[in-house]
């Protein structure tokens, strides 16, 4: 484990940052995990008129999920979130998974 593995525990593990989840692909089993959640708004432009909307990242860590696809699901509390695109970080350390809810 690097030093960059163990921060990122450490950081989903706090109960200020870190938030309880569930990973399952298609009809296979439910894997409990902590991940780190942000919900940040991106700015798009249709026809000439700028638009803000919410988004909804995960960032989860690559030892405790070695691969998340489109189409994956994750659940927080009663929020159900689709994976739309997951992509690993520059350390190589966590996923940052954009999600539709």
């Amino acid at each position: 484990m690097t030093a960059f593995d163990a921060a990122l525990a450490v950081l989903a593990a706090d109960p200020n940052l870190g938030s309880d989840a569930t990973w399952q692909r298609g009809t296979g089993p439910a894997i409990a995990l902590r991940v780190l959640r942000s919900s940040p708004d991106q700015l798009r432009d249709a026809f000439g008129t700028t638009l803000v909307q919410a988004t909804d990242v995960l960032t989860v860590p690559i030892a405790v999920l070695p691969d998340v696809q489109a189409g994956d699901v994750f659940v927080l509390g009663s929020d159900i979130f689709t994976v739309q695109h997951a992509e690993r970080d520059a350390a190589g350390v966590a996923w940052r998974v954009l999600c539709q809810r």
